[in-house]
């Protein structure tokens, strides 16, 4: 697979770009102007930057493969795409247009999306290929998190699957086969996490740190929920809770106060400065 296009130059959509240049590929990075896809491009080589300043790699080889990458505003620009993978925003909406348009260019190659939540049959409800048609959910950091979610639709066809687990597998990462359900497995078992952890916190049951603290040295978690909530984008966790809630009615799923709160103060994050950890601060 020569050829891969991806669509959507956000943390995920520049992640996915490094990840499949690094595995020897050529990428076709697309974005809604030039300004976002220039950015994403530079977020690509600062990617590279780091690897190199670990000694992952040389500094040739990071040559080497930002030759492999080009950048446009176009979506016709993914014509002749062995893979187009979309990873725009955790939007229905958003998904199912760039998806739509995406279809026209396709040829021979799959279409796949890089959806936490959103299930694959609903997304593939409007378009004309869905036997080709694929979630593939890679983890943040991308190119460091070694596991994918491959999730099919009730119209993906096993050579889509087959082919993707391949891809995947080639990539250097483990792909795990799961059913078209909300939240599929990790964030089915993630945000309950996260949310348990903030009503705690809301009931005044530990500090933020304290529950963080039990998480890392008790469970042997590498960051705690609160860390990794900030890392993620409060945001991003609310939309994926709410998305699961709505289609479950579990309410399990029903974001907590503290993390209603913190959105509607914009307090998302470590990429907003603050979130349930205050970034400035700690500068």
């Amino acid at each position: 697979m020569a050829k891969i296009t991806v669509i959507g130059t956000g943390t995920m959509g520049s992640g996915i770009a490094q990840a499949v240049l690094s595995a020897g590929h050529e990428v076709t990075l697309i974005a809604h102007s030039q300004k976002s896809v220039q950015d994403a491009a530079s977020r690509v080589g600062a990617g590279f930057d780091k690897a190199v300043s670990a000694k992952a790699i040389t500094q040739e080889q990071k040559s080497a493969m930002l030759s492999r990458l080009s950048v446009s505003a176009d979506i016709a620009s993914a014509y002749g795409s062995d893979f187009i993978i979309e990873a725009v925003s955790e939007n229905f909406d958003t998904k199912e247009g760039v998806l739509k348009s995406a279809e026209k260019y396709l040829g021979s190659g799959i279409l796949a999306t890089n959806t936490s939540s959103i299930p694959i049959t609903q997304l593939a409800a409007g378009l004309s290929r869905k036997d080709v048609f694929i979630g593939i959910h890679f983890f943040n950091p991308v190119p460091v998190m070694k596991v994918v979610e491959l999730i099919n639709g009730e119209a993906t066809s096993p050579g889509t699957i087959s082919r993707s687990f391949e891809f995947v597998s080639k990539l250097g990462k483990t792909p795990v086969v799961v059913k078209d359900s909300p939240g599929f497995i990790a964030n089915r078992l993630l945000m309950l996490f996260i949310n348990e952890a903030a009503r705690a916190l809301d009931h005044g049951v530990a500090t933020k740190e304290g529950i963080d603290t039990i998480a890392k040295l008790g469970l042997h978690h590498p960051m705690g929920p609160f860390e990794l909530a900030d890392f993620i984008g409060i945001d991003v966790c609310n939309d994926i809770m709410l998305e699961i809630f709505r289609r479950t009615n579990d309410k399990g799923f029903e974001p907590a106060e503290s993390i209603k709160k913190l959105v509607k103060e914009g307090s998302l994050g470590r990429k907003s400065g603050k979130g349930f950890y205050d970034y400035a601060a700690r500068v």
